[in-house]
C-alpha cells in the first residue's frame, strides 16, 4: 500500500473550515451581554448611592438637623441674707448667698458638651457677685439641671446711692447674665453654640425670697 506524502494530502473541504470572521461573530454577542450587564451593574450601583446620599441629606436637615439647647432659670432662692438687727439693712461685710437653679435642654439626637458656666449678678449695673459651674453633659433630648451658688457681695450693694429707697420699698431689684457654651456633635457635623441669658428679678427682703423674675435668651452660633 502506497503511503501519501503529508504535504500531497488533500485540503478540507472550505465549506468545513473557520475563518477569523466566525469566530469574531459568535463572540460578538457574548461580549455584547456581558457590557449590557456591566452598565447595567454600574448604573444599579450608582443609583444606590444617590439615594443613600439623598436620604442622609435629607436626615441632616430634618431629624439630625443641629438644634439650639435652651436654657432656663427654673429660679432663684436666696439662702442667706444678715440685715442689722431690727432693719432691713444688710449687715456690712456680710454675704448674701443666692442659689439659682439652672436647666439646660438639648433638644438634639446627640450630647450636648458644654464649658464652664458664668452667672453674673448685677445690681443698679455694678457687679455684685459671679459664679461658676461646672462643665458637664446634657444627654441627647435630655434637660440637665445644675445649682448655681452666687455670693452677693452686700459692701457692693450698700455703697448703691439708690439703695436706701429699695430698702423703703422692702423690694432690691438684681439681674443676672449666665453664660453656656458648647458644642453639638451630629455624624460629621459640628456646631458650636453659646447660650446667653438675661434675667430680672425682685428679692423680698424681709422675706429673703424672689418675688417676681423675668429671663430672655440669645443664641450665638
Amino acid at each position: 500500500m502506497t503511503k501519501i506524502p503529508d504535504q500531497a494530502r488533500p485540503l478540507a473541504p472550505a465549506a468545513d473550515r473557520l475563518i477569523s470572521s466566525d469566530y469574531d461573530e459568535s463572540s460578538s454577542p457574548r461580549k455584547t451581554r456581558r457590557r449590557r450587564q456591566w452598565v447595567k451593574c454600574c448604573a444599579i450601583a450608582a443609583a444606590l448611592l444617590l439615594i443613600k446620599a439623598a436620604v442622609i441629606v435629607a436626615l441632616i436637615f430634618t431629624v439630625f438637623k443641629v438644634k439650639d439647647p435652651v436654657i432656663q432659670m427654673n429660679g432663684v432662692a436666696v439662702e442667706r441674707l444678715d440685715l442689722v438687727s431690727g432693719t432691713t439693712m444688710p449687715r456690712p461685710g456680710s454675704n448674701m448667698t443666692l442659689n439659682a437653679d439652672v436647666s439646660v435642654k438639648n433638644p438634639n439626637y446627640a450630647s450636648f458638651r458644654y464649658q464652664n458656666t458664668t452667672t453674673a449678678i448685677y445690681y443698679r449695673g455694678v457687679v455684685i457677685g459671679e459664679a461658676r459651674g461646672p462643665p458637664g453633659r446634657a444627654r441627647a433630648r435630655r434637660t440637665m439641671r445644675m445649682n448655681v451658688t452666687v455670693d452677693v457681695m452686700t459692701d457692693r450693694v450698700i455703697s448703691q446711692p439708690g439703695l436706701g429707697s429699695d430698702i423703703s420699698s422692702g423690694l432690691l431689684t438684681m439681674s443676672s447674665y449666665t453664660v453656656v457654651g458648647g458644642r453639638v456633635k451630629i455624624l460629621m457635623i459640628r456646631k458650636h453654640v453659646t447660650v446667653r441669658m438675661n434675667c430680672s428679678m425682685t428679692v423680698n427682703i424681709s422675706s429673703q425670697a424672689i418675688q417676681q423674675m423675668k429671663c430672655r435668651r440669645k443664641v450665638k452660633l
